[in-house]
């Protein structure tokens, strides 16, 4: 995952080791040697995360920090403090501060590179939903922005060692979180599926199971996707709490666990979800009549027309790349004349269901009318993007669509063309489109039930 990381610190050799170790990783690093100079250069260019010491002249990370954060340009982008400080109130200052995390030196490097990650997907994910809002409140008014309290947040503690586990449900209680201690990974995940709780805290350190197991599965449900899953882990497992990162835990605390740091982790963590929550809601809200298919729940060419430009502008400006698939269902109307609308109302809403299984959240499925569909995929090249078409083709291919009306099912296809924006130029939707109909016809003339890029086309024209 390519992005722009900015390093501030007054330091030159901190400097020169943190850009070596990004470099390494092929991330884009710029440097700022104070918060003055860090603060001017995020708003003539703003990076994807950064870096940020705490000792500086001039301004201190502290100050830089909440600046940061009060900006309505640059309070989304994550901050990770590094610094020599190892005191916990400097920790809990720093994340009072709005700082996603706070490591100190020496920096483990397993750790912070798997906290960029962590961080770098969830901008990506939260700076999509921010512009599908954003979007989308062209069309209707600004809906309930008012945040959550978060006394009687309901959390879920998996830690089988009964005194940690009481020590840590005291620390929550006494700050109005609701807990429910939790002893096994199965009961762990019934209870997080049930839907009724806000936040998961598990323990990497217990008898004869796997917490990790934990992360994977709540990340692979739909009801849990976006769940905050704080670890509780020992000096000795920073390789783990990696894995756990990557797998998709929000955060981590390191035992002992300090019951200030543990608040303040704990409340980040709810306010991001919160955030997300209200801009999920208030999105669905604006678009659920305006802009969304009805029969299949896709957006129409309406929002299409109104986001693209908006997100072309973006990556552009960004130079990440962004792919567009063009589907059309193999003779649909055959499915019209011989079994009836009803039956070709079921193909497409199941069709678009098999779509939504096999694509990321941020992706947009958008139906252009009759049995044509379009995906945009923001961050996906045309080689992942193919490959991403020959997935959505076999899910469609691999079973039939049950039909009322046939006991059998019906067996059903799709031609898929595929093209991505061009970063070098002012590329348009209507062009990026144009390109991967053309794709897309091109499957259909050669057989239909493929998958085709412009690229290809072109190369066999």
């Amino acid at each position: 995952m390519s992005a722009r990381i900015l390093v501030v610190d007054d330091n030159p050799l901190n400097v020169k080791l943190l850009a070596a170790k990004l470099a390494k990783d092929y991330y884009v690093v710029s440097t700022a040697e104070n918060g003055v100079a860090a603060l001017r250069l995020m708003a003539e260019d703003p990076p994807d995360i950064v870096l940020l010491d705490v000792m500086m002249p001039e301004m201190d990370g502290f100050e830089t920090c909440k600046q940061m954060k009060a900006d309505p340009a640059t309070k989304h982008i994550p901050v990770v403090m590094v610094t020599a400080l190892s005191d916990t109130t400097d920790r809990v200052k720093g994340l009072e501060a709005g700082a996603d995390d706070f490591l100190t030196k020496p920096i483990n490097d397993t750790a912070l590179m798997a906290r960029v990650r962590s961080l770098l997907r969830l901008k990506m994910v939260m700076d999509e939903w921010r512009l599908r809002e954003a979007t989308a409140a062209e069309f209707a008014p600004r809906a309930e922005t008012d945040e959550r309290p978060l006394a009687g947040t309901r959390c879920l503690l998996l830690e089988d060692n009964a005194k940690d586990s009481g020590n840590i449900a005291n620390i929550l209680r006494a700050a109005a979180f609701v807990v429910q201690p939790i002893t096994t990974v199965a009961e762990a995940l019934s209870v997080a599926r049930s839907g009724n709780i806000d936040m998961a805290l598990v323990s990497l350190d217990l008898q004869g199971e796997d917490g990790l197991q934990v992360c994977a599965q709540l990340r692979a449900h739909e009801a849990t996707r976006t769940l905050p899953i704080l670890l509780i882990a020992n000096d000795e497992e920073i390789s783990k709490v990696a894995l756990g990162l990557d797998l998709g835990a929000s955060d981590y605390i390191l035992r002992p666990v300090e019951s200030s740091e543990l608040i303040a982790r704990t409340r980040t963590q709810m306010r991001q979800k919160y955030h997300y929550d209200r801009l999920r809601s208030n999105y669905e809200q604006r678009l659920a009549l305006a802009l969304v298919d009805p029969l299949t729940g896709a957006f129409n060419r309406r929002y299409l027309e109104a986001h693209m430009p908006k997100m072309l502008a973006r990556y552009r400006t960004s130079r990440k790349p962004v792919s567009v698939l063009s589907l059309d269902i193999d003779f649909f109307k055959r499915v019209n004349d011989n079994h009836g609308h009803a039956a070709g109302d079921s193909v497409l809403k199941e069709f678009v269901s098999r779509m939504a299984m096999n694509l990321r959240p941020l992706d947009l499925v958008v139906r252009l009318g009759g049995e044509e569909f379009a995906v945009i995929m923001p961050e996906i090249d045309l080689r992942t993007a193919l490959a991403v078409g020959e997935r959505l083709r076999e899910a469609v291919a691999e079973k039939p669509f049950a039909l009322a009306s046939h006991s059998a099912g019906l067996a059903i296809t799709t031609s898929i063309g595929v093209a991505s924006v061009r970063t070098d130029g002012d590329d348009t939707l209507d062009a990026v489109l144009e390109r991967a109909d053309a794709a897309l016809y091109s499957a259909k003339e050669s057989g239909r039930n493929k998958v085709v890029s412009a690229t290809t086309k072109a190369e066999n024209a």
